[in-house]
């Protein structure tokens, strides 16, 4: 007897935890349903997998691998649904990376640069259709335009070249902004196309923009940014590099080309715009959102960044200001920009109809490459 009303209490504690547990999950996923139906990202999911699990699953296994070291970080609207922070930022020291680590942007930087360029536009401060020579009077090449610039149509030659060849300043080894100008005025390096032939993607039309930054506002680059950009949207991990302190041997995360071995400090350090901008994940996130809601150029203003600027390119496979511009069949448009420099790679692309983000950071730079094809399959970012 006692054992039949055993087994009776038993088969109803079953039953109840069966009903229970249909329940909860027939109830999980209705929320999941009507997340996903009000476009929410507190439930983001691919082949019935959190997205979060898949993105920790990719990098966990590289950073296993000895592939990847580094930080990342993907949001959905203003939710950050993944971030984390995979091996060290000083290997001598052991010290690890964590999700305030600052990384050498490379040229992701100048994402930050043509911002930069459309809020002194906004302000009436320039307009794209200036000419060089308005800030800079000897500047030797006629009808080239802030425009021509932000789209990388200026056909100029690039100074990472002519400065090898022509920079002999043995008191100040490090060039700089002015010294690039000084540079292209008494030595004249020959242009490789006409403004306006053709695209040409070339780190002097950002380095350029950069000194028409500081001539216009009176301040320095990195001062500009600081308080124009960094400070208002709180990124208080992001700042640009300053040859007078030597900001790569003062970071606390170092560039490895590979494993042990330091990427080299290197003289083209000082040029900055084309590069030069120090950034975490969580404030390159804050910049995202920043670009998402318009916070300190117009939605209306930044239309002009994502436009399809250089028509004998393909429409997958364009740039804007500041950005390379992937337009889909349907129009919608995912803009992105990677970088490389000294051991440090960068990646960051946007999904403007769907709001989403996604930022890698890495500080070795020969086994840190990753696709950018890869990564937005990775992230569901559709990609054509």
């Amino acid at each position: 007897m006692r054992f039949k009303i055993f087994s009776f209490f038993l088969f109803s504690f079953f039953l109840v935890s069966l009903i229970w547990r249909w329940s909860f999950k027939s109830n999980e996923a209705n929320i999941i349903a009507k997340s996903v139906k009000e476009n929410k990202p507190e439930f983001v999911y691919i082949d019935n997998t959190p997205i979060s699990q898949k993105i920790d699953s990719f990098f966990s296994k590289r950073n296993k691998k000895g592939l990847f070291n580094g930080t990342v970080l993907f949001s959905a609207h203003d939710t950050i649904v993944y971030e984390n922070s995979f091996g060290l930022a000083n290997i001598k020291q052991k010290d690890s990376l964590n999700k305030s680590s600052s990384f050498q942007l490379a040229s992701v930087t100048k994402t930050f640069t043509a911002y930069a360029i459309m809020l002194l536009k906004q302000n009436g401060k320039l307009s794209y259709s200036d000419s060089l020579r308005k800030f800079f009077p000897n500047f030797p090449y006629n009808n080239i335009t802030v425009h021509q610039l932000l789209i990388h149509r200026s056909g100029l030659s690039n100074y990472m070249y002519f400065a090898d060849e022509f920079w002999r300043d043995s008191r100040n080894l490090t060039i700089d902004n002015s010294d690039v100008i000084d540079l292209m005025i008494e030595k004249k390096p020959p242009p490789y196309y006409l403004p306006g032939r053709r695209y040409n993607y070339n780190n002097t039309n950002y380095a350029l923009l950069a000194s028409i930054i500081e001539k216009v506002s009176n301040k320095s680059y990195s001062e500009f940014m600081k308080d124009e950009i960094f400070t208002p949207l709180n990124m208080n991990d992001t700042y640009v590099y300053d040859k007078n302190i030597d900001s790569v041997n003062n970071s606390k995360v170092k560039g490895y080309v590979s494993w042990r071995r330091r990427a080299e400090n290197t003289y083209l350090n000082g040029v900055v715009g084309d590069k030069g901008i120090y950034s975490s994940v969580g404030d390159m996130n804050k910049f995202s959102r920043a670009l998402f809601e318009g916070t300190l150029v117009t939605l209306e203003e930044l239309g002009s960044a994502y436009q399809l600027g250089n028509k004998e390119l393909y429409n997958n496979d364009n740039y804007g200001y500041g950005w390379r511009v992937n337009m889909l069949p349907d129009s919608s448009k995912i803009v992105y920009h990677t970088g490389w420099w000294k051991g440090f790679r960068s990646y960051f692309i946007r999904s403007l109809t769907d709001e989403k983000t996604l930022i890698v950071l890495t500080n070795k730079s020969r086994s840190g490459v990753l696709h950018t094809k890869e990564l937005m399959k990775l992230f569901d970012i559709k990609y054509e």
